[in-house]
């Protein structure tokens, strides 16, 4: 496999030139593919050592939480434009690999992200005393009514299409053969300006209105 054959989105993580991480350059080139002159033997080293390398990661991060400097910590979030996508999909993906990886863990996932997330909040705090509550739910998308969906749609009752309807629909939109992501990219480019004239004249007109009712 050569970094061709990658998505888009893991791009700059294939990278061959890229310094190791919790991976190392051989690592990728194990787990991408590119390198196959491995014995069953070998294989089983290499995936050992990765398993090692994950699970000593994880245990880094509470070092990291504790005692890694403000100013490092920011540095790490903060990634050249060019690298912003790439780093958000990362920070993406390792969300979805601890969720997938806990699943059927002693403690929740959604116990261990409040307990994180609240933390955190006490950190930002310098506080015990602050208190967050965390809700994570994992509702599956049903099925919905195509044709209610665009009724809506035609007749801009944007309002009453649920989160759920819009999700569904936007998957199977994207599922269809004559969908485009390039040409309704360009598209919608091309209606933002407009519509956000439109936002700020409907602002305008409410304040007009607000100082017309006050005074």
């Amino acid at each position: 496999m050569t970094t061709d054959d990658v998505p888009d989105s893991l791009e700059t993580a294939a990278d061959a030139d890229r310094p190791r991480g919790i991976l190392t350059p051989s690592d990728r080139d194990f787990l991408l593919g590119r390198k196959t002159d491995y014995t069953e033997h070998s294989k089983k080293q290499k995936r050992n050592r990765i398993r090692r390398r994950v699970r000593n990661a994880i245990l880094d991060f509470s070092i990291l939480f504790e005692y890694l400097e403000e100013r490092d910590r920011n540095t790490v979030f903060d990634p050249d434009d060019e690298d912003r996508e790439a780093y958000t999909q990362g920070i993406t993906d390792m969300l979805a690999f601890l969720h997938l990886g806990t699943m059927g863990y002693y403690t929740p996932f959604k116990d261990m992200l409040s307990e994180g997330v609240g933390k955190a909040e006490q950190q930002l705090a310098g506080s015990d005393y602050r208190m967050v509550n965390v809700e994570f739910n994992v509702d599956p998308v049903g099925q919905i009514d195509v044709d209610e969906v665009v009724e809506k749609l035609e007749n801009g009752e944007f309002a009453q299409i649920t989160d759920t309807e819009l999700r569904a629909f936007v998957r199977l939109l994207t599922m269809s053969e004559e969908f485009s992501p390039a040409a309704a990219r360009e598209e919608i480019k091309e209606s933002v300006d407009e519509f956000l004239r439109n936002v700020d004249e409907s602002a305008e007109a409410r304040e007009a209105k607000l100082d017309e009712l006050t005074n």
